[in-house]
């Protein structure tokens, strides 16, 4: 028997509203690096967006908490696993590859843009670093310190070093240069910086 077909097939409520999100965030993107994030307003997004001012407060309670989704949704892994740093057994060509890899997109301008609007917003509101610290900061310092872990077993780093103080020498300098813009970011400051760190915590 074939499908009667006469009556119109009713639209996904769901997947409608999933597709007006993902414009949201994309217009939030696009507009931070446009404009600058002083100059990007709800209106604006919602217009850029094609959906309605209310549709965004719905979802967010901020322009902040919008442009924080934007750049979350950049950042998630195809892993299900989630986030995972790369395990040759060389810790110091490990650190290189994802320090390189940071420092490509700090100096990428579509990355650059949306990830300095997100730190004026975290600086400014509390529940905002909140939800920064635990739904992407946290989980990526703990893929961060699993891997450091690894080369403790491994003999590499030393046994008793202080994790978060590892992570915290060799990412400083490189946000301080970031955001002061006092220095180019290139792949031989990555280096640099990952054999510097590897020094001071060496067995």
């Amino acid at each position: 028997m074939l499908p009667d077909v006469s009556q119109p097939r009713k639209p996904n409520p769901a997947r409608r509203s999933e597709r007006s999100r993902q414009a949201v965030l994309a217009a939030a993107r696009e507009l931070v690096s446009e404009l600058g994030y002083a100059k990007v307003s709800i209106e604006a997004i919602a217009s850029r967006a094609g959906v309605g001012k209310q549709t965004i407060y719905r979802w967010w309670p901020s322009k902040g908490a919008v442009i924080f989704d934007s750049f979350l949704a950049l950042s998630e892994s195809e892993d299900e696993d989630g986030v995972r740093l790369p395990d040759t057994g060389d810790i110091g060509a490990d650190l290189k590859t994802v320090m390189r890899a940071t420092v490509a997109e700090f100096a990428d301008p579509a990355f650059e843009a949306p990830i300095r609007a997100l730190n004026l917003e975290i600086i400014a509101d509390p529940a905002l670093a909140e939800a920064y610290r635990e739904k992407l900061a946290g989980p990526v310092d703990e893929a961060k310190k699993d891997r450091l872990r690894s080369a403790q077993r491994a003999g590499q780093l030393a046994a008793d070093a202080d994790l978060d103080l590892v992570l915290e020498v060799l990412y400083a300098p490189l946000y301080q240069r970031w955001l002061h813009r006092s220095a180019p970011l290139t792949p031989q400051y990555a280096d640099a910086l990952v054999e510097a760190t590897l020094r001071a915590f060496a067995p």
